[in-house]
């Protein structure tokens, strides 16, 4: 796993963000990404302000986004021994949402190119009605060049995720105070 107090995003990930930083408020995606991870003090802070529970550390997330509220999009460390790009993806919202969005790097790259961002993807059961996903060109290029071998659409992508970690909600649920 990645160090705490490494920042920096890995290749994918940076190539991806940086092409979203220029899609805000163009593409009716609600995804506003950082330009490095939280800090591992900045990440302790929002999740006991998250949870309202003063004794966790963040050394489980890795935050490198948020949407228009301020809910934050992190990799979620659960697999031990794996690396950074094979962790899910999540999403904790500002009202209280959560959601494995993603089960890897790769997946989330194609969750992306396929015109979804974290919140989308997470409240895909209630999304708004007149939004409509638009698939982006230059996302599905650099997902195909970092993780061909995990295209899928996105509704696939979500419902993977899902399915492997359905007790996400619950397991942050019970650390909340």
């Amino acid at each position: 796993m990645m160090p705490n107090e490494d920042r920096q995003f890995p290749a994918p990930l940076a190539a991806a963000m940086s092409v979203r930083l220029d899609c805000i408020g163009e593409d009716g995606v609600d995804f506003e990404p950082y330009e490095a991870f939280l800090t591992a003090d900045e990440t302790t802070d929002w999740l006991r302000s998250w949870t309202g529970n003063r004794e966790l550390n963040g050394d489980e997330f890795r935050v490198f986004g948020q949407d228009g509220t301020g809910g934050s999009v992190a990799f979620w460390l659960i697999r031990p021994d794996q690396a950074l790009a094979e962790q899910p993806v999540v999403f904790l919202g500002s009202e209280g949402e959560t959601g494995v969005v993603a089960r890897s790097l790769g997946a989330f790259l194609w969750l992306l190119a396929d015109g979804f961002g974290p919140w989308e993807a997470a409240a895909s059961y209630h999304a708004e009605p007149d939004w409509i996903a638009h698939p982006n060109r230059e996302l599905a290029d650099i997902a195909e060049q970092f993780a061909p071998d995990d295209r899928a659409p996105a509704a696939t992508v979500i419902e993977q995720a899902t399915r492997e970690f359905p007790d996400f909600d619950s397991s942050i649920m019970a650390l909340c105070r």
